[in-house]
């Protein structure tokens, strides 16, 4: 028998279709609640705007992730609308950042008026001095000191601009790949796309993050009105925890290591993946 032969007459077992659809529509009616409290009090659309294209993110991911563990068969097409719309929110996040700093132009002339951070506990034990960013072991040694400034925020730009591009390009690739069979979501072999696309977007998830990092070591102190910090930790969670989750998920597979009844009911790895976002991703809007 074929795998899409086998992939059309899947159904995911009863109590896994039951849980994740209770966890979908609570997570659909916590997002809808944000979104029209925005809407109602619109009072600073140059923010808000952009904080509403993130929080959409998460009703998508939880819808996306529902009908694919539903319908097995068109994961792997179906995911491309969650890819692309992935990149958007990581736009819509680094705008609404530089939005709550005043804009572009008052940025750049924040971080060129920063000599020395005066935050006594960092996320990272970042060394700030004479207006430049000296980079934590082991980056100390591939990257030279990143002067405050214009040159800093085209760099935590790029890094962004890079991961968007590259997220879509390998969303596209994989529904290519797929329809000739040789995608293999999950499976890590070579003559398979999966681990190669995996490889690629790790590297380009880890610099958005790592220059996401330093740019929120940076603003902290001026964005704490709004909180950064659980914003920051919260949307991490989101789009990079949830790509290295899966990749897990597949390692464990590919090692034998997972072998619980959960995983053994749902049968494919990206199904216990599609599950777990149908849970957690309620719990991302309540921080």
């Amino acid at each position: 028998m074929k795998i899409t032969d086998y992939l059309l007459g899947y159904s995911p077992p009863i109590w896994a279709t039951l849980i994740a659809g209770v966890f979908v529509v609570v997570t659909l009616s916590l997002s809808m609640y944000l979104v029209l409290e925005h809407l109602y009090s619109y009072k600073n659309p140059e923010e808000q705007k952009f904080l509403i294209g993130v929080i959409l993110m998460v009703p998508l991911y939880a819808v996306e992730s529902f009908i694919s563990l539903v319908d097995q068969s068109i994961s792997v097409d179906f995911s491309i609308l969650r890819d692309c719309y992935e990149s958007f929110a990581m736009y819509c996040f680094e705008r609404y950042l530089v939005a709550c700093l005043g804009g572009e132009d008052r940025t750049i002339e924040f971080m060129k008026r920063l000599g020395r951070a005066s935050s006594k506990t960092p996320l990272l034990e970042l060394d700030y001095e004479k207006g430049t960013i000296k980079h934590p072991f082991p980056m100390n040694y591939i990257l030279r000191p990143w002067k405050l400034g214009q040159w800093f925020y085209q760099v935590v730009k790029f890094a962004i601009v890079q991961y968007m591009i590259i997220k879509s390009l390998t969303a596209l690739l994989a529904v290519f790949l797929e329809a000739f069979g040789v995608y293999c979501e999950g499976e890590f072999k070579w003559g398979c796309g999966y681990p190669y696309m995996a490889v690629v977007l790790n590297f380009s998830q880890s610099w958005a993050l790592y220059c996401l990092i330093q740019f929120y070591a940076v603003t902290k102190d001026e964005l704490a009105r709004i909180n950064p910090l659980a914003k920051f930790l919260t949307f991490k969670s989101i789009v990079f925890l949830t790509w290295w989750q899966g990749v897990a998920i597949a390692l464990f597979y590919a090692l034998g290591l997972f072998r619980s009844p959960i995983a053994e009911g749902l049968q494919f790895k990206s199904s216990v993946q599609n599950f777990i976002i149908c849970i957690e991703y309620r719990w991302a809007l309540l921080l």
